[in-house]
């Protein structure tokens, strides 16, 4: 240390400052510095992503259920999102990767919290957290968590206008959530995701999804094969032109409850791009009070 310290003042003496990186006491000052820097960027850019959301709290089966709420201010029956994370994910993360709450502020968005939970392709400890999409378990706490937080805000939405999206497990979430709760909605939006297991239970709805041409995890051919049979569900036709513009390339199926399909060249993740195109989805759709539950 002695040693270091006397390169300093030497460095300092002769003004070289290329002696001062290889001085020990700088670089234990700098990697300090970088250190506290990085924590104060990421709390810096963990506030800006949270601002104006209300972190709410549920009792559901013994276990505390958190979301990040975002109330538009002057809005009535405004129209209501639900986003869950992938797997390992947090409602942070989800806020500001989906952006819903930035990019149609008219709406009210809920960014859900998952519990841990094992994953069907990774963690099958489940030590991280995530949702249980099996739609045949008659114990869904996750499903039970969604019922508790929509009962919670459906008198304050428009119930023609109720949405949900997700991506990887969070996408299958959301394909559950159109398998038996499928009334209750005016279009889904899962991302890098499939679930065959909600096929037999689904009634039309329009769908949009996301997929990676290059995806490791879920396999983009598995994905097309669940595109396929939404496209049957559905009733949907030929395809058509959806959007051309920057990494997505959209294409529409049309009938009453088309499908679109946003595809990059990509592997698994959710695109910047995406959002703004998923709400022009979402404006797009909306249900009759009739057939709501």
């Amino acid at each position: 240390m002695r040693g270091g310290l006397c390169a300093c003042l030497k460095t300092l003496e002769n003004k070289k400052p290329v002696l001062m990186l290889s001085c020990p006491i700088f670089q234990g000052v700098r990697r300090l510095f970088n250190m506290k820097t990085k924590w104060i960027v990421f709390c810096l850019v963990s506030a800006a992503c949270c601002s104006g959301a209300e972190l709410r709290t549920w009792e559901v089966g013994g276990d505390t259920r958190e979301a990040l709420v975002y109330l538009p201010e002057k809005a009535e029956n405004p129209p209501l999102v639900f986003v869950f994370h992938g797997h390992g994910g947090t409602m942070r993360n989800a806020a500001r990767s989906f952006r819903i709450h930035e990019v149609w502020p008219e709406a009210a968005v809920v960014y859900m919290q998952g519990l841990p939970t094992p994953g069907q392709l990774t963690d099958p400890e489940g030590k991280r957290s995530g949702w249980n999409a099996d739609p045949d378990d008659a114990a869904n706490r996750d499903l039970k968590f969604f019922d508790a937080v929509y009962e919670s805000l459906k008198d304050q939405m428009d119930p023609d206008r109720v949405y949900c999206t997700g991506h990887s497990n969070g996408g299958s979430f959301t394909y559950l959530l159109w398998g038996v709760r499928g009334e209750w909605f005016a279009a889904a939006a899962p991302s890098g995701a499939l679930n065959v297991k909600v096929l037999g239970k689904t009634a039309p709805l329009p769908v949009l999804h996301i997929a990676g041409r290059t995806d490791p995890l879920v396999k983009f051919s598995w994905q097309e094969r669940m595109m396929t049979r939404v496209r049957r569900i559905n009733g949907c036709g030929g395809g058509e032109d959806w959007h051309s513009s920057g990494e997505l390339a959209g294409t529409v199926y049309p009938s009453e409850n088309p499908l679109v399909t946003l595809i990059h060249s990509g592997g698994h993740r959710f695109p910047p791009e995406a959002p703004e195109l998923m709400v022009r989805f979402f404006k797009e759709h909306s249900r009759a009070v009739s057939q709501q539950p």
